[in-house]
């Protein structure tokens, strides 16, 4: 079975959506059959790499909120991050483009790495103290304690093109699912679950999709003994 994660890493409900994800994952009996792909989505599209600035600010400019609204609503959402035994920084945050982590995560996932950089891109933009926006080499710095190489990172980073295409399709294919916000769960193309919701439900849709997962039917000329094919015993050779 196969989950899809579309989420940007800007994202606090993602950052604590994933928690939750993660814990009704690792509980649910049948996890060893479940494959984690995580999309791109970002909610900046198109937003300038140098274009960085605290998040109160941007939150009073983006969505009409006081200042007072603005770091209420980071407060909340810190304790809905300690709930989940996540750290969360409420103030000296900041907020910029994420294209290029997105970038990198599409490079991690060829490596086998993507969960590992997602989970460090998550706790340093949300926990710690130095940005992940104005500066490349805090992302190289990230990317090499995920286990990949630094060369290739730097080389991502210089090139704007490179996984630029895997980034857009992801987010083109978001909007076919009718997707307008992350994160956005997709099990097995058949169920979606948006927004960062309760343990109990992620339990509940991981098991509904694997249980309605239709079993394999084999199509054949109607023959009981079946084609020749390969097996574990070699190869059956017809008999002239």
């Amino acid at each position: 079975m196969r989950v899809e994660i579309w989420s940007d890493i800007a994202c606090p409900w993602c950052y604590v959506g994933k928690a939750r994800f993660d814990k009704a994952l690792r509980d649910f009996p049948h996890r060893a059959e479940v494959e984690v792909v995580h999309r791109s989505f970002e909610l900046d599209p198109g937003r300038a790499k140098d274009d960085v600035q605290p998040v109160i600010d941007m939150l009073t400019r983006k969505y009409g909120m006081s200042p007072a609204q603005a770091e209420a609503g980071e407060d909340n959402l810190g304790a809905q991050a300690a709930a989940e035994g996540l750290d969360y920084r409420t103030r000296g945050r900041d907020h910029g483009s994420t294209f290029d982590m997105h970038r990198l995560l599409h490079l991690a996932k060829e490596h086998g790495r993507q969960e590992r950089l997602l989970d460090l891109l998550y706790r340093a933009n949300f926990a710690e103290e130095r940005s992940v926006f104005d500066d490349d080499e805090r992302l190289v710095e990230l990317a090499v304690a995920a286990g990949l190489a630094e060369e290739t990172v730097r080389a991502v980073l210089a090139d704007p093109r490179a996984y630029a295409d895997e980034v857009r399709a992801d987010e083109r294919e978001a909007a076919q699912l009718g997707a307008t916000g992350v994160p956005f769960f997709v099990l097995d193309r058949k169920y979606g679950v948006s927004g960062a919701q309760p343990v109990e439900v992620f339990t509940r849709a991981l098991t509904q999709a694997y249980g309605e997962r239709a079993p394999l039917r084999i199509v054949d000329d109607g023959g009981t003994a079946g084609a020749e094919a390969c097996g574990p015993d070699g190869c059956a050779v017809p008999q002239r």
